[in-house]
């Protein structure tokens, strides 16, 4: 039985990517207690999955399929930084996504439902839109971290139109996660 720690993100644009880079080397300081995401990994998580059965993969594919069949692209802005699950309890450093539309909202809610079906459970929390910069190796981000964060509480990272999903297998090493895209579905119908 194999299985594949899986998950389900939409790719930024380079343009977002750079200035996301560009702001956590503004935010990082050496032992600073966060291990900060590396730039090529840098993604707009919709569904963590955790281990699927590699034969439960074209499911999962299918299932995204279907639901970005019935959603047109949209705009999401990327905008300022803070902590998660909150400023003074900081476990994720992260930027903020902005969301007019609501369609990435819909997006992930179908994405809960529809993968429930199919026996991945939903999150217990609602979701919350951002995109992840680095966790706290401790319980919490220190103040200086903090402090840093709340300084790019307004610092644009640009807009990009989300056109497409990815479903990405991740593997654990020793130096990290590395990631590989199973499959990229574009928004809209065909």
């Amino acid at each position: 039985m194999n299985s594949i720690r899986s998950f389900i993100a939409i790719p930024l644009t380079s343009e977002i990517g750079k200035s996301a880079a560009k702001m956590v080397h503004r935010l990082k300081e050496p032992g600073d207690g966060i291990k900060w995401v590396p730039t090529d990994n840098l993604h707009l998580t919709l569904k963590f999955l955790g281990d699927v059965h590699n034969t439960d993969v074209p499911k999962v594919c299918e299932v995204v399929q279907r639901i970005c069949d019935k959603l047109a692209p949209f705009d999401l802005d990327f905008y300022g930084a803070g902590g998660l699950p909150s400023a003074d309890r900081a476990r994720v450093i992260h930027a903020g996504v902005v969301d007019e539309t609501e369609s990435l909202t819909t997006l992930v809610s179908q994405l809960e439902l529809q993968l429930a079906k199919l026996g991945f459970k939903p999150e217990a929390r609602d979701y919350r839109p951002h995109l992840t910069l680095g966790r706290a190796k401790a319980r919490r981000a220190n103040a200086d971290v903090m402090t840093r964060v709340a300084e790019e509480s307004t610092t644009s990272l640009g807009s990009m139109v989300v056109d497409e999903v990815q479903i990405i297998a991740s593997f654990l090493d020793k130096h990290g996660p590395t990631y590989q895209i199973m499959d990229s579905i574009e928004l809209g119908p065909r």
